[in-house]
């Protein structure tokens, strides 16, 4: 039968009236199955990749280590048992298994200076002057000659990382005299706080015996007082900025370049770094790179001369997301440990009239840079060394905090080289973190020039560990090897190249050295919720070992390969050696 709406409209009302009892009796029926369905949880989604088998250190102290874990989008949906971490499993999940190999959370460095790779003798390249590529000066001059005979005269020879305790010596103007006489030539030592150029390149800056030492720097000088190439701190700048311009790269060039950098450090399972100081130009690059191609993790400190351009607004402010975030200052107070120039309380070994070389700064300009950093609500991370120019940082900062109190700051030291123990409790009761160095392999050797009573203070990764202060993992690239392994064996062993121990009380254990590279370098740039460990919610970083670091002898961690790189729930890198 069927009803007009006219029709419809007239028995409207009737049908309201009679169905009211029936809504009436229903309605607390229909609020109990609504509110249970509402508190139910919903069948989780399938994991787009299951990883069974491996040894997964978590870093989690909620769930320390578990035998499998799930990933879904660019984060890790569980982790635990393989029973528990199957029943995710759909019919598009792909499984991988890794038994026998060991996973841990994505390094991250905390220090770093990310530069483009380009071919050495290319019109963009440095020499590599490091002890892999020379052994003497001999060798030196004759690789830097190469260079020289490519590029046009009057142009400059650039070359770096050198170090003096491998070679013997410093080279001075007259060994670099030798590469040539018709180009200005400058080689940067491995701290990147010393420097040797050629007769040429003092001329260009009008360098001579009567050349007073600049603020914060000094020539070295021959026995008549003459400069003899090595130039110190500031007495870099001087000589670098005069003459012609090196050649510059082209933003195409330096993404480019970045890109094989990028994967260099990928290979050895570094998925985020903080760029420790840079320029505006420098963080429109990597913002169209990371727009481009996403495949490593970036925190940017700008350098403290573009403060202004960043309160003003003149610096591009890329959106911040997972792959990209500004937040910090990086600036300097203080000199080098490797390059033998940071300021101390007490003179360096055998040399009764030698602190190092103050910093550039006062007291009162140190206090002002701080106080419009911490003003403007961003992380503070100074560069320091020495135990004097330590305790003017802590002093800056004490000042800056009782004018302002700022709860979690996570103001930084970079370094932080030769400590005391007073300090060190400094830094624990203003919540600052610590970034010290972990490159006894390479740098031992620099160390004796301090006295062996130094060296159980000197890169305190165990002390702080042990008196709660959070401690970031790096390698301060290009000072050391950017190679995550490597530093973890160094704060292991506290052993150089050399085999010798300095500062044996100064170790940490394994586990405490991979915390450190990881939750601790994550918990320095306030990503301590996203990165850094092994949990669920959290972004899908991590490496794939083919051991576990814990369980080969100390002095072989550096050696246990890195099978894949994992950055956002995708393989990044993979070493075709081990497939």
């Amino acid at each position: 039968m069927r009803i007009d709406s006219f029709t419809l409209r007239l028995l409207w009302p009737l049908l309201c009236l009679l169905s009211a009892p029936i809504y009436l009796l229903s309605a607390p029926i229909y609020l109990l199955w609504a509110t249970a369905l509402a508190s139910a949880e919903l069948p989780p989604q399938p994991a787009d990749v299951i990883i069974v088998g491996a040894n997964i250190l978590t870093v989690d102290d909620r769930q320390p280590n578990a035998e499998a874990m799930a990933i879904r989008d660019d984060k890790f949906l569980a982790v635990g048992t393989r029973e528990a971490v199957g029943a995710l499993r759909g019919p598009k999940t792909k499984v991988i298994d890794l038994t026998g190999k060991t996973i841990v959370p994505g390094f991250i460095d905390a220090h770093i200076h990310p530069s483009p790779q380009y071919d050495e003798f290319s019109r963009l390249g440095s020499v590599d002057c490091s002890p892999k590529a020379v052994k003497s000066i001999d060798e030196l001059v004759d690789r830097l000659r190469k260079k020289a005979e490519l590029i046009p005269a009057g142009q400059w020879v650039v070359g770096s990382r050198y170090q003096d305790t491998k070679l013997g010596r410093h080279p001075t103007r007259d060994d670099l005299d030798r590469v040539s006489t018709n180009h200005p030539v400058y080689i940067s030592h491995s701290s990147s706080h010393v420097g040797a150029c050629n007769s040429y390149a003092l001329n260009l800056a009008k360098v001579t015996a009567e050349t007073a030492d600049p603020r914060g720097g000094r020539f070295d000088r021959d026995d008549a007082g003459v400069p003899n190439g090595v130039l110190r701190e500031s007495a870099k700048s001087i000589v670098r900025n005069a003459g012609p311009s090196s050649p510059q790269e082209t933003d195409r060039e330096w993404i480019e370049g970045m890109e094989r950098q990028f994967a260099a450090y990928l290979a050895v399972g570094i998925t985020g770094v903080h760029h420790a100081g840079t320029s505006p130009s420098t963080v429109k690059n990597y913002a169209q790179l990371l727009a481009e191609k996403p495949q490593l993790r970036v925190y940017v400190m700008l350098s403290r001369r573009y403060l202004d351009e960043w309160l003003d607004g003149a610096v591009l402010r890329p959106q911040e997301n997972d792959w990209f975030k500004l937040g910090a200052i990086k600036h300097y107070h203080g000199n080098s440990l490797s390059g033998q120039t940071c300021w101390l309380s007490k003179p360096y070994k055998d040399r009764p009239d030698y602190f190092g070389i103050p910093p550039a700064d006062s007291q009162a300009t140190l206090d002002r840079k701080v106080r419009e950093i911490h003003h403007a609500g961003l992380q503070s991370c100074i560069h320091a060394n020495g135990d004097r120019e330590i305790a003017m940082v802590l002093d800056a900062y004490e000042k800056a905090l009782a004018e302002l109190p700022r709860e979690d700051h996570r103001h930084r030291i970079e370094h932080g080289s030769i400590m005391t123990p007073e300090l060190l409790d400094r830094v624990k009761q203003l919540g600052v973190v610590l970034a010290p160095h972990s490159y006894v392999w390479e740098h031992g050797d620099k160390m004796e020039i301090y006295g062996e009573d130094r060296w159980e203070w000197m890169h305190p990764n165990g002390a702080a560990t042990r008196l709660g202060v959070p401690v970031a993992g790096n390698s301060d690239s290009p000072v050391s090897e950017a190679r995550p392994l490597l530093r973890i064996q160094s704060m292991v062993t506290r052993t150089s190249a050399e085999g010798k121990v300095y500062g044996a009380s100064q170790r940490v254990s394994v586990d405490e050295a991979i915390r450190i590279w990881t939750m601790g370098s994550a918990y320095a740039s306030f990503d301590e919720r996203t990165k850094g460990s092994i949990t669920p919610g959290k972004l899908a970083d991590f490496v794939v070992l083919g051991q576990d670091p814990r369980k080969v002898p100390a002095d072989r961690i550096k050696d246990v390969p890195v099978e894949a790189t994992w950055v956002g729930g995708i393989e990044r890198y993979a070493n075709a050696r081990t497939r």
